[in-house]
């Protein structure tokens, strides 16, 4: 009988090449000093209820002095809600106040709520997600003030209806300055082909978004990494070098890496430059928060638990 890892292990093994991918992907281009905080889970399932099949795929924001996060935790049934958790130095985290948000309006149930983004603009908390009616899957937005009670703004970018997107749309990081007087979002959405690539749109009031190219603005590379799924991770992170964003990219089997793009911090749509280290089974990079001069990031690992490991800025 062939032996197959247990996830448990599969989590360590990514967990390993995670950070020598990114120290290869980041060496000398925004981030150094990479290296793992926990050799095991941060978050795991329970035995029951909202949770039980999993925990992953976090966002993280700073507020005040707690780390807050918000991660995917999906049931025996396989539907997803979000759960929040707290943490005081960002490695330990306490689950608190059950599902924070779970799926209610006509375009997340069934399947529910996934894929959250965080980001504080003008004093809120704006959370970017997908909403999977077990038929359509589309980008949302919420706001709240506290990061528990949350109030729904809708589908902001519709299934099947952006330039070259004809499919879902999912996975939405924010910029988090304006350029040019609008907000800045980078997406995902599915081709003509079937693969998944990357767009980017532009918004006055985050809730109307136009998309800004004919083309995706990151698409996929045909025998690299990235050559079946291009898919934006945390917000990224607005620098003196550029607007830097992490992303999750898959191969023709599927296999997932992650990677980093650096765009022009006056033209969102203009990209500088890309780079890859090699991460095998599924580990998927959803959250990023500041630490002191460290930064964390936090990951979903074989699609049933959260990771994170750290970086220093380089200057």
């Amino acid at each position: 009988m062939t032996s197959f890892p247990s996830k448990s292990r599969i989590f360590a093994l990514a967990t390993s090449c995670l950070v020598l991918a990114l120290l290869a992907a980041s060496q000398n281009q925004g981030f150094r000093n990479w290296k793992r905080l926990s050799e095991t889970p941060i978050l795991s399932p329970s035995e029951s209820g909202f949770e039980s099949s999993g925990t992953f795929n976090p966002a993280v924001i700073r507020r005040g002095d707690k780390f807050v996060m918000l991660y995917r935790a999906q049931d025996a049934a396989g539907t997803s809600r979000l759960g929040y958790a707290e943490s005081t130095n960002g490695v330990h985290f306490v689950k608190r106040f059950g599902a924070v948000l779970a799926p209610e309006a006509e375009y997340e149930k069934g399947g529910g709520v996934e894929d959250p983004r965080l980001i504080e603009l003008g004093g809120r908390y704006y959370l970017t997600y997908t909403g999977y009616n077990r038929k359509d899957a589309q980008l949302c937005l919420a706001e709240s003030t506290d990061l528990i009670q949350w109030k729904r703004l809708g589908v902001i970018l519709p299934a099947y209806q952006e330039k070259w997107n004809r499919g879902w749309t999912k996975s939405g990081a924010i910029v988090s300055e304006r350029i040019a007087g609008k907000y800045w979002m980078y997406w995902l959405g599915t081709a003509a082909d079937k693969t998944d690539q990357m767009g980017i749109s532009s918004s006055t009031d985050l809730l109307h978004w136009t998309e800004e190219l004919d083309v995706p603005v990151l698409p996929r590379r045909p025998g690299k990494f990235d050559s079946r799924v291009v898919e934006p991770g945390p917000p990224p992170l607005f620098t003196s070098k550029g607007i830097v964003l992490i992303y999750n990219g898959a191969d023709d089997k599927l296999v997932y890496r992650t990677g980093i793009a650096v765009f022009d911090r006056n033209d969102p749509r203009k990209v500088l430059w890309e780079k890859v280290g090699q991460v095998p089974n599924v580990v998927f990079v959803e959250g990023m928060a500041k630490r002191g001069k460290e930064w964390l990031f936090y990951y979903g690992g074989a699609d049933k638990f959260v990771g994170v490991a750290s970086a220093s800025a380089v200057p």
